[in-house]
């Protein structure tokens, strides 16, 4: 099920900017019981992404609207929104004149195995390195080759990848964002420069910073990774997932780790 410029006979120009460039954002919203979860924070993130590629966003209350109208009746799935830049303007020079394309799905459920995120996940360290670009750093753009190249790297005998900076510095997963705890300390990395800033991220935060939990929001290391208490990663489909082996090193289970899922991961 899918909705482009809320038609549902939808059809995408060739020429579309998305296509051709990468040139928009997107959301990825999970969905139960027809609720498509903290669509607030999603739409927000969306504006902001657009705000920062000099897009102009359709209303949020549109796209929320559309939202629920597409998640009408549906159990469990995920809603994928996705703004481009349209269609228009010379080579990479973007028109000013033509709208916004905006473009809604529906996409099954990822099936992933619930031991991921009771015993945790072997984690890989992935070759492919993240340029470093403040402008772009932070936001949800279409274009997502290094996340491409990275996840090839490697089969079923991991669950994720860890991506490093061009400078050597952890800043994600391939499809998730990481933090460390030691010493009760919540660490994770500040992506001024790489990576994407996740929902559940902030969401875990904002739940560290309301306990009283002490969060460091800087530079993290791979030394960091190996003389943490625990490490784990989160996205808004996957919930929380602890890590339980990271090449020599060894994770057990941690408290802290296990309120964040008690309190924030339904998945």
């Amino acid at each position: 099920m899918a909705l482009v410029n809320g038609s549902n006979q939808p059809t995408v120009p060739v020429e579309d900017r998305g296509l051709l460039y990468g040139d928009g954002v997107f959301e990825t919203i999970a969905v139960r019981d027809a609720v498509p979860e903290h669509l607030d924070r999603h739409l927000r993130r969306l504006r902001t992404g657009c705000g920062r590629l000099a897009i102009d966003p359709p209303a949020l209350s549109l796209l929320e609207a559309e939202a629920l109208l597409l998640c009408a009746g549906v159990e469990r799935a995920v809603l994928k929104i996705i703004i481009t830049r349209g269609h228009g303007g010379r080579g990479y020079r973007p028109s000013v004149e033509t709208p916004p394309t905006r473009i809604l799905m529906i996409n099954p459920w990822p099936e992933h195995s619930p031991d991921y995120r009771n015993h945790g996940i072997a984690l890989t360290l992935c070759r492919t390195r993240l340029a470093r670009n403040p402008l772009l750093a932070g936001i949800k753009h279409l274009n997502r080759l290094e996340q491409v190249l990275a996840r090839a790297e490697w089969q079923d005998e991991y669950q994720e990848g860890l991506l490093l900076d061009t400078e050597g510095l952890v800043v994600e997963g391939t499809m998730s964002n990481v933090f460390a705890v030691r010493a009760e300390t919540l660490h994770t990395p500040a992506l001024d420069f790489a990576g994407v800033a996740g929902i559940m991220r902030e969401r875990i935060i904002e739940h560290a910073t309301r306990a009283h939990t002490p969060v460091t929001i800087g530079e993290l290391s791979l030394p960091d990774l190996a003389r943490a208490d625990a490490v784990f990663f989160c996205n808004s489909l996957i919930g929380i997932w602890p890590v339980r082996q990271f090449g020599a090193c060894l994770y057990c289970a941690h408290p802290l780790v296990r309120d964040f899922v008690r309190c924030l991961d339904i998945a």
